[in-house]
């Protein structure tokens, strides 16, 4: 079929006569080296020296015919293409579109095999270019200057060898279409609050302290602790037994105790009767319960065996088992509120209360339930466990002598977490459900997505990969984009290596897009799998005031991180843009990232 180009392998110069249906044909050898390529269609005789050729743009378009000299020498590519898989499609015509933000548009370059589609999306009124899902090089992640709307439609117009596609914005399904009633997922939004951690019990206690840069972490001074290389953990500083009812408390462990009041204050903070689902008009089939947690409660496991070296088999409590499963937390609220739609608990290392969060969502979304109490706690403060952290060598060595943290998020001087202990939940609820009854809403539950390194067994995969790509699935989960970003509350142990793999993960995905980052292990310590669901909370608060708590702990960020750490004192939000982040990753490469909007669109 001719010869080969020595210039370029995988073209060859062929005659006109050769031609047949499926060649990829360049007019010119200058077309051939711009990559101008048409699919030939069909070839049809027209006089004894010319042959009138149908040519089409190999991603799709229209068809031109030209009539060419059969002995003419052409170039084509060394392979066929199936011509019944090219659509015969025109371009949009965007003079006349209105355009919304959410809309998007697209320009492939049809006339080039292995083009890419170029994706504007309109955020905030300009047209942000779309950055691929995985960067090839650090231009990928360089932020453009959006452009206008008459821009890009000028830029449209100009780029005659692509075709020019709009997607508007995708409607938003009418109120009772989700789930299983045939239209889309329903949106999702929080309207309650729950919290006991470090800085007491109760969102007002843990919002009021993380503004005022108060740190919860404590020496730990029972005998028990004596030993230890490192005695200072975040405990909440009131025994939640004594805020339950006595009967209630004794069958529950510490975990569950946290779990139960943050959940309960929740309940209450979005409108609903204290005394359960019936009571506050709704089908307690259609409520559910996400809940995290590692361990729950370490404490109750180890006093049954130390009972059973002094005391025997008889010394054991028989509650040992339902009070030492990490599920005991999910199942105490469930209890106490009477909600029979489901009970929860997943187990995802210190990402456990961000993907209880997320799974609620997806659950409430795909219309399983239309209401969750969803987050996390746990109770680890113990001296096998503070032990176990100590001899791996993760626990910060920093004291509470200096005046500052012991946890350093960011810092040039971390060096380690501080063990914690608390509970954290969200309520969640389809969005039209909570309008239907005038709830408040706090701000929309968005999106969610998961990851795992695959790289160790405690510790993090120092590119950020398996970070970065959690983060694109949120956004991409939410319909949202690096500009959209207006915070992210990072995990952020203040272990040297976990920082540095998460400020990569986040400059790698919000490229030049720098947006305030927040800490709040300073304040609080790791509460472990509680972790997600009180940061989470944080979050939602920073949302609905408009204010970023600042990082305490860190006198001097390390300049490696390269992020807008917010330090010294509360941030105004940005103005401009909708979506906050809050990241939990754990042990074993399990991340979770969550994305609440603060405006439902």
């Amino acid at each position: 079929m001719g010869h080969e180009i020595s210039r370029t392998p995988h073209t060859v110069t062929v005659t006109v006569a050769e031609l047949v249906p499926g060649d990829l044909l360049a007019l010119s050898a200058r077309d051939a080296a711009a990559d101008r390529w048409y699919a030939v269609m069909h070839t049809l005789p027209v006089r004894p020296d010319a042959i009138r050729v149908t040519l089409r743009p190999p991603l799709g378009g229209t068809d031109h015919d030209e009539v060419l000299d059969r002995a003419r020498v052409v170039t084509v590519g060394d392979r066929r293409v199936d011509t019944a898989g090219i659509p015969v499609v025109a371009s949009d015509d965007l003079g006349a579109v209105r355009f919304r933000d959410g809309d998007r548009v697209g320009l492939l370059r049809a006339v080039d095999p292995r083009a890419v589609e170029e994706t504007y999306v309109r955020r905030w009124g300009g047209w942000h270019r779309e950055a691929p899902a995985e960067p090839d090089n650090e231009s990928d992640n360089a932020v453009r200057q959006p452009l206008s709307d008459e821009e890009l439609r000028a830029r449209a117009a100009e780029s005659v060898d692509h075709l020019v596609r709009h997607r508007p914005r995708p409607e938003r399904p009418a109120a009772g279409e989700g789930g299983g009633g045939g239209g889309g997922p329903r949106r999702v939004v929080v309207t309650g609050l729950g919290a006991v951690t470090p800085l007491g019990v109760g969102v007002d206690d843990l919002w009021a302290g993380l503004l005022e840069g108060r740190c919860g972490i404590r020496e730990l001074d029972g005998e028990e602790f004596a030993g230890l290389p490192v005695r200072v953990a975040g405990t909440v500083p009131v025994d939640p037994a004594s805020l339950l009812p006595r009967t209630q408390a004794r069958r529950m462990n510490r975990a569950a105790q946290f779990a139960v009041l943050a959940a309960r204050e929740a309940w209450r903070d979005a409108g609903f009767d204290p005394a359960g689902t019936v009571e506050s008009g709704l089908d307690p089939e259609r409520v559910g319960v996400s809940a995290g947690a590692i361990l729950g409660d370490a404490s109750v496991l180890v006093g049954g065996d130390r009972r059973l070296r002094e005391k025997g088999p008889r010394g054991v409590s028989p509650l040992t088992t339902p009070m030492t499963v990490p599920s005991q937390a999910a199942s105490q609220v469930s209890l106490a509120l009477r909600i029979t739609g489901e009970a929860r608990t997943v187990t995802s290392a210190c990402a456990s209360g961000t993907e209880a969060i997320g799974q609620a969502v997806d659950r409430i979304r795909y219309g399983r339930i239309d209401l969750a109490l969803a987050g996390g706690a746990e109770a680890v403060v113990t001296p096998a466990i503070m032990a176990s952290f100590a001899a791996m060598r993760a626990l910060s060595t920093h004291g509470l002598g200096d005046g500052d943290s012991p946890s350093r998020p960011f810092a040039e001087d971390r060096d380690g977490f501080v063990n914690g202990e608390g509970a954290g939940f969200l309520l969640l609820e389809a969005e039209e459900h909570a309008r239907a009854r005038g709830a408040r809403i706090y701000c929309e539950a968005a999106g969610w997505g998961l990851s795992a390194d695959a790289h160790h067994l405690a510790a993090p995969d120092p590119s950020g990969t398996g970070v970065a790509l959690a983060l694109r699935r949120a956004l991409a989960d939410a319909r949202a984009g690096a500009v959209d970003v207006v915070h992210v509350n990072a995990h952020a142990t203040a272990t040297v290596d976990g920082d540095l793999a998460e400020a990569s993960a986040v400059r790698a995905v919000l490229g030049g897009h720098r947006v305030p980052v927040t800490a709040l292990k300073g304040h609080l310590g790791h509460l472990q799998g509680a972790a997600g669901g009180v940061e989470a909370v944080a979050t939602v608060l920073t949302l609905h005031h408009g204010v970023v708590p600042p990082t305490i702990g860190c006198a001097e960020p390390d300049a490696a991180i390269g992020l807008d750490v917010v330090t010294g004192g509360p941030r105004a939000l940005p103005s401009r843009g909708d979506v906050a982040l809050s990241n939990s990753f754990g042990f074993g490469g399990h991340n979770a990232v969550l994305a609440l909007r603060r405006r439902c669109r």
